[in-house]
């Protein structure tokens, strides 16, 4: 067998507890990783999955320790090293994608003096040939135009774009081994699909070691050889790709993957009830015997150990023989409350919205100096009850779209009106109280709208005393039933939003949001950064709102399968023009857009057998033609020069649902 590039061996980490007991964190975990080879690392937030990659580079986050075990990279002792060995490692032999590229690249820097940076650390190249070897790097990673865009700052840049960036970086040291936390979370399907089979291209030239960390086992599936599945801090399963998502020998597995949302299916996932011990929690027994099905006595009588459950797998469970028997996937039986026929709940009317900003001369004679829309003729009427998906790749326009609904972006033609018939005004500051209150937007990242020196309690005490009034123990009483609304209940009212999980965080927003009681919720990306198991809870969240009180969504996701499994009707955006609207059924049927195929397409599936279909170039356009078809650059069913000159006709399928093309119906 080969020797393995990364060895880690019996480790557990963690940190001393208040009583000065020891809490572990991760628990005798042991991972070897050869050259070539790939290993994803799943498991929900708070398995330990980041912990141990980082450990990986001999680095811990402040408070904990090394308990036993080890850690070596290239045959060497990772925590035995002093600082400067280990900063020439990293970035260097052992690279690192993070999870968010837009807040690892510095804001005021442009992206070649980035680049620069990091040749300097870890490359002996003379400081002349960096520019070119920069150029090299972003070419590699498939960046257009790189000449431009070295000149550009991180702001400038696409999210997909910017993650191009970060990985050009972990490159510019040649590294033998390269860790990926999460490294495509907020992409858009295309984005990712390429993105992922660029850094298996990279991996196969180079011949390096990947560890990803995801919560996407659709990217595990894709990406990796081999998978270990982590829960409470200790490895359940692990084995083969294909032994362990096709057939999990372990119920925590099992349960991981009835919590995905399947594109073929439009039912809610179930979701996992319960949830993880915290550290030093899990008592003598299996960790998840609490939440497991097929637990006994025997299971919560002793920590069950690593056993070979067949086919190259290991489970961490005494039933794993009976854990065939659980469900492995799929979708719930709780059907969706569809409401397509209620009353308009929100008209947009012929909307354009545009990010460039007039010119002087414009603003004093009236010229129309605005360019091409970034947003441009949309009209859809959404009624009362009923959820709609909007979808599209990221600079489609979908996030412009809420943030003018919100008051927070103004728009440069059309109306934005509501149930009563009248329009809103454009901007928050202009709006009265009642239409405040009837729209409420939840946001992709709780951390950019939650206070982080505001309590829970001082969260949600503002909208109800704006809307409602209330204090004293009106208000706390209020509160508290607002959290256990969405099953967090009262002792989290004097906690700090660093104090909770991305999950409870992001069920805070989605509190403070309904404590307007509002009609309408703009959902912007909203799972995006959530596990599989807390992600299927929220939309089964949101899911019950909508029953009780006959909420209005407006949904914003990448995820086309969760677009799926919430809403009634989706809305497909190129360039910030509408490609086609309808049922989703429809939507997702056999008759579509080129467009809404290339996504479809694109989508990864938790399943090692199900390669996308890549059928549009990897290319991030900045603006739509000014002329014909916005998606004719990328089309591969062009039509000709009518595509290049004519704005393509809506035509109607039946039941509601339109495609925009100059396409026959008969031949889409």
């Amino acid at each position: 067998m080969a020797r393995p590039i990364i060895d880690i061996r019996n480790l557990s980490v963690g940190f001393t507890g208040r009583a000065g007991r020891t809490l572990p964190v991760l628990r005798n975990v042991d991972l070897r990783v050869c050259r070539g080879e790939s290993i994803g690392i799943v498991g929900e937030s708070g398995s330990g999955k980041s912990t141990l990659a980082l450990a990986s580079m001999g680095f811990l986050k402040q408070g904990l320790r090394v308990i036993e075990g080890s850690v070596c990279f290239n045959g060497e002792d990772m925590f035995a090293r002093k600082l400067n060995q280990l900063e020439a490692i990293r970035g260097g032999q052992l690279g690192l994608i993070p999870q968010n590229s837009g807040q690892s690249l510095t804001p005021t820097m442009r992206i070649g003096a980035q680049m620069a940076e990091a040749l300097e650390l870890h490359c002996t190249l003379e400081k002349d040939a960096y520019r070119d070897r920069t150029i090299k790097l972003l070419s590699q990673v498939r960046l257009p135009d790189p000449e431009a865009i070295i000149t550009r700052f991180p702001h400038e840049l696409s999210g997909g774009q910017q993650q191009r960036v970060a990985i050009a970086m972990a490159l510019a040291g040649e590294p033998d081994a390269l860790l990926l936390d999460e490294p495509t979370t907020g992409l858009d399907v295309t984005t990712q699909a390429h993105i992922l089979e660029l850094l298996q291209d990279l991996a196969r030239d180079r011949n390096m070691a990947m560890i990803y960390v995801s919560h996407d086992l659709g990217v595990i599936a894709r990406a990796c050889e081999r998978v270990m599945v982590m829960y409470a801090g200790e490895a359940v399963l692990q084995g083969p790709t294909a032994e362990v998502l096709k057939d999990p020998a372990h119920p925590y597995a099992r349960a991981l993957l009835a919590s995905i949302p399947r594109l073929c299916d439009p039912h809610l996932p179930v979701a996992l009830d319960g949830r993880p011990p915290p550290p030093g929690g899990s008592g003598p027994g299996c960790a998840f015997a609490p939440r497991c099905a097929l637990a006994d006595d025997q299971c919560r009588a002793a920590r069950p150990e690593l056993l070979d459950a067949g086919g190259g797998s290991q489970a961490r469970c005494l039933r794993h023989a009976q854990s065939h028997e659980l469900t492995a996937g799929g979708a719930g039986s709780d059907p969706l409350h569809h409401r397509p026929d209620g009353a308009p709940a929100l008209v947009l009317d012929d909307l354009s919205i545009s990010y460039a900003a007039p010119g002087l001369l414009d603003r004093l004679f009236g010229g129309g100096g605005m360019g091409v829309p970034t947003v441009d003729d949309i009209t859809i009427t959404i009624a009362s009850g009923e959820t709609l998906g909007l979808v599209g790749e990221s600079g489609s326009g979908k996030s412009t779209i809420l943030k003018a609904v919100a008051g927070l972006l103004p728009p440069s033609g059309g109306t934005i009106g509501v149930g009563d018939g009248n329009a809103l005004p454009e901007m928050v500051e202009q709006r009265r109280p009642q239409q405040l209150r009837r729209i409420q937007m939840i946001f992709q990242n709780p951390d950019d709208s939650l206070n982080p020196r505001h309590t829970v309690a001082e969260i949600l005490a503002q909208p109800l005393r704006l809307y409602d009034g209330l204090s004293g123990k009106a208000l706390t009483d209020r509160s508290v039933e607002i959290l256990e609304t969405v099953r967090l209940g009262a002792h989290y009212m004097d906690r700090l939003p660093g104090q909770l999980s991305g999950g409870e965080k992001q069920r805070v927003a989605i509190a403070r949001a309904f404590a307007a009681e509002p009609e309408i919720v703009l959902c912007d990306e909203i799972t995006s950064a959530l596990d599989v198991s807390v992600q299927a809870a929220m939309l089964e969240l949101l899911n019950e709102f909508k029953k009780m009180k006959d909420t209005t969504y407006v949904f914003v996701s990448h995820d086309l399968a969760v677009v799926r499994a919430l809403s009634d009707r989706v809305a497909v955006l190129y360039q910030g023009r509408l490609c086609e609207i309808g049922p989703t059924e429809k939507v997702y049927g056999q008759q579509s857009h080129p467009y809404t195929s290339v996504l479809l397409n694109a989508v990864l599936e938790p399943d090692p057998d199900a390669a996308p279909n890549l059928m549009a170039e990897d290319v991030v356009e900045l603006s739509p033609p000014a002329r014909g078809c916005p998606f004719q650059r990328r089309c591969t069913r062009k039509q000709g020069s009518i595509c290049e000159n004519e704005t393509p006709p809506w035509r109607e399928t039946g039941g509601g649902h339109a495609i925009r093309c100059h396409i026959p119906l008969e031949e889409l």
